[in-house]
């Protein structure tokens, strides 16, 4: 009998081929395979059993098929079978064709463009993830892949956490499971199914492409991991010293200790990451230095005296944070209407604490295109749009940190409203009817067009 780790070439699975070995890590086997009738080569994944084996091989390897088996979309590999044979449990799943973010890793520091390209992407891939209630727990450079057009993918669900099923790792393991480089600290602590645990480990990743080294290290031990609960990592600007402070801004907001105090969801990570320009910069960008042993000292008795954690399903989360998308069309000259709009968006945040409000305006390409002043008057065009957004959003007194203003141009309004709210994962859009807009002949379309086709809610307010 063949076991996991020694199938040989020709052999067959449900249907598929083997043809040769493709990993071997320390919980399971890869195989590449193809279909015996032909077809795209995927991969066969076995659990390492036998004597020696850590029960959580067998718990990952169930988490992994369930988690795999009722999640969707283009960042996460298919499941194409499952089944069980005489060398034990398998699954059949799509092989990624792109490059392993372990590569990029290998060649930081890398430009401070390239690291938010990246980093934007995975950001991404992770939100969509946690809306599908899931929880990665082990992300690391070798667990993402890059697709050829930029989209990252995550693998390897093995530690991963599903908010409606029985979290099988936890019940295997009475100590903390993760790579040690990236764990977070709600993870030594016994707490999973937080997304911002993935968004400390994304913090790591942008760290380690930023500079080339990892913040806290590789530990050995779990003292050595649990340094991370009170010592913060050397600013990147220390390390480099070109690094733009919006970068270092963005990665120690990841990387706080408590997970409350970083960012409250991965998209707000990919927005900020394509959109530096909108950055509220605070002290966490200019620091040179970390912390001394004053506060490192505070934060080891917090973490001494910290009281039980409290389990909330991942999208409980997401549901206190909010991205709010408001189409304001700042020509309309209606304060009744932009006020009925300004009331919306407060219903709509009430007092969550970690929302989001994007003011969003869509700028007609400009008639004098074909004269070579046009590029300065698309330039004045846009700055006033701007101006107009803040001076519409001044009223609701809102955090300045909070807000982003987008001047988008198109003459489609609808199609280009609708690409933004599904690039910046909006969870809601708010816009005015029709009758309400100087752009009489679009707005009964786009208004009921984004109601139709938007990936969110849509509110659509009348005077």
């Amino acid at each position: 009998m063949d076991s996991a780790g020694h199938l040989k070439p020709g052999a067959e699975i449900a249907g598929y081929r083997v043809q040769q070995k493709a990993h071997e890590g320390g919980m399971a086997v890869l195989y590449r395979v193809e279909p015996a009738n032909g077809g795209e080569a995927c991969l066969l994944k076995m659990p390492k059993l036998g004597f020696g084996s850590h029960p959580a091989c067998y718990a990952g390897f169930d988490v992994e098929q369930m988690i795999l088996g009722r999640v969707a979309g283009p960042h996460v590999p298919r499941l194409l079978a499952k089944g069980e044979g005489d060398f034990g449990p398998y699954l059949i799943i799509e092989s990624i064709a792109g490059t392993p973010l372990a590569e990029y890793a290998r060649r930081a520091p890398l430009p401070a463009g390239e690291v938010a390209r990246l980093g934007a992407a995975l950001a991404s891939a992770l939100h969509d993830l946690h809306r599908q209630d899931v929880v990665h727990h082990d992300l690391k450079p070798a667990h993402v892949i890059l697709r050829p057009g930029g989209e990252a993918v995550l693998i390897d669900f093995g530690l991963g956490f599903h908010g409606h099923l029985p979290d099988l790792v936890e019940a295997e393991s009475d100590r903390p499971l993760g790579t040690p480089a990236y764990i977070s600290p709600e993870q030594l602590a016994g707490l999973r199914g937080d997304p911002r645990s993935d968004v400390f480990s994304l913090g790591v990743m942008l760290y380690l492409l930023a500079t080339g080294r990892l913040p806290f290290g590789e530990p050995a031990s779990a003292a050595g991991m649990r340094r991370r609960l009170y010592l913060d990592a050397v600013p990147p600007r220390r390390i480099r010293d070109d690094l733009p402070q919006w970068l270092q801004e963005i990665i120690l907001h990841c990387l706080e200790v408590r997970a409350e105090a970083r960012y409250a969801t991965a998209a707000q990570v990919a927005h900020d990451l394509r959109h530096p320009d909108q950055i509220a910069l605070t002290e966490r960008g200019r620091r040179l230095t970390r912390s001394g042993p004053l506060k490192a000292a505070k934060r080891w008795l917090a973490a001494l005296a910290a009281p039980p954690l409290l389990r909330k399903p991942p999208g409980a989360h997401l549901a206190q944070a909010p991205h709010v998308l408001v189409a304001v069309d700042t020509g309309c000259n209606s304060e009744p209407l932009f006020q009925a709009l300004r009331d919306a968006v407060q219903r709509i945040i009430g007092g969550g604490p970690d929302w989001r409000v994007s003011c969003v305006s869509v700028l007609e390409p400009s008639l004098l295109t074909e004269q070579e002043e046009a590029a300065e008057i698309m330039r004045s065009l846009r700055l006033q749009r701007l101006i107009e957004l803040h001076h519409w959003a001044q009223p609701l007194g809102l955090q300045q940190e909070r807000l982003r203003f987008h001047v988008l141009e198109g003459g489609d309004a609808a199609t280009r409203l609708l690409e933004h709210a599904r690039s910046s994962h909006a969870d809601h859009v708010v816009m005015g009817a029709r009758g309400s807009s100087g752009l009489r002949r679009f707005l009964g379309s786009v208004s009921s067009r984004v109601a139709a086709e938007a990936p969110c809610s849509v509110t659509v307010v009348r005077v």
